[in-house]
């Protein structure tokens, strides 16, 4: 067997003394637990099935090449390469499982929570935040790769999440371009084309890269600057209080999986959403095992203008907005505090 002959390779043998899985593998023992069961690794080849996870979340966490993989765990570089590509699929394949919309049950404690983040009961109708993430990759060659430049002029894809009041992803998008403005790929995203989520009478919060919408997806926007009017500048502080639970998630998957987020994802263009999805997916293991990362400090993207969007739509939108602005200035704050995950 492979564990008995490679016992001397040093992440194994650190794996196989119990010592902490988190330095080499970006999750802890309770999170490593909670994945293998749902792949059913007891249902496939023993310890092959883990061995492969184990080859997959080191190459995750370091970022290296095949060839530096295949170094540390002394097999080929294109075993190295097959398990990666393999274990991605079967990660991915978990998300409706991991990444799903509330149930009914849980709902409730959605909206209650984001009342709780915005610190204002105005706010019990929020159920969900939404951004954009943009991931560095190699691009194509040709005249296609320049598709991929951003507004900041390095090459990426489009990670579109909604995330819960906890950080949990609900819903993800990946895969556009990084030169397609976040309102464009809002607008092709089966969550705004189904319109199946959140239910009538609640919205998602957003920023301002976003349109203000009620249908057929409600969204909500701060006031764009220069904000006039106390109330205006007072709906604009709760509404960032309660929609940076969405910078939160992202900063901690990519604190988590900084070789991936924070250098260019050196894998084929075609690849690498199913990378980050997968990604995506072990973000929301680890939440629900308690497994937490410290967030590091990384400057934010502050987009405020939009791309205009169904004129209709934006009015109903804004409208919407002003009668949850009047009720900030009515209604009493929640005094309740609210611990992030």
């Amino acid at each position: 067997m492979y564990c008995r002959v490679n016992l001397s390779v040093p992440v194994l043998e650190r794996f196989f003394n119990h010592e902490d899985t988190r330095p080499d593998f970006r999750l802890s023992r309770e999170s490593l637990a909670v994945l293998m069961r749902l792949l059913e690794l007891d249902r496939r080849h023993g310890w092959g099935a883990e061995l492969e996870v184990l080859v997959f979340l080191f190459w995750l966490a370091s970022g290296t090449s095949y060839r530096v993989v295949s170094r540390v765990f002394g097999i080929p570089r294109s075993t190295v390469h097959c398990i990666v590509h393999r274990v991605t699929g079967e990660v991915v394949a978990l998300r409706h499982k991991v990444i799903h919309l509330p149930t009914n049950d849980d709902f409730e404690a959605v909206t209650l929570g984001f009342a709780r983040l915005a610190r204002h009961r105005a706010f019990r109708r929020a159920a969900g935040a939404i951004d954009g993430c943009h991931v560095r990759i190699r691009p194509p060659s040709g005249p296609d790769g320049q598709c991929y430049r951003n507004r900041k002029l390095f090459p990426s894809i489009i990670l579109q999440a909604v995330c819960d009041h906890q950080g949990r992803f609900i819903d993800t998008y990946v895969g556009w371009p990084g030169s397609v403005h976040d309102a464009r790929v809002l607008r092709y995203s089966p969550l705004y084309q189904r319109g199946l989520y959140p239910p009538p009478g609640y919205f998602i919060l957003a920023d301002g890269g976003y349109p203000c919408l009620q249908r057929p997806l409600p969204l909500i926007t701060p006031y764009k600057r220069p904000v006039q009017g106390v109330g205006a500048q007072r709906f604009n502080c709760h509404h960032s209080k309660a929609r940076s639970i969405i910078e939160r998630a992202f900063g901690m998957m990519k604190t988590r999986f900084r070789a991936i987020f924070f250098h260019a994802l050196e894998v084929h263009h075609t690849f690498a959403p199913h990378v980050i999805t997968a990604c995506a997916v072990l973000h929301n293991i680890c939440l629900g095992a308690g497994d937490t990362v410290a967030l590091e400090d990384e400057p934010q993207e502050n987009v405020v203008e939009d791309e205009g969007g169904n004129e209709v739509e934006a009015v109903a939108g804004a409208q919407w907005r002003d009668q949850l602005s009047a009720e900030v200035s009515a209604l009493e704050e929640v005094p309740m505090e609210h611990d992030y995950i």
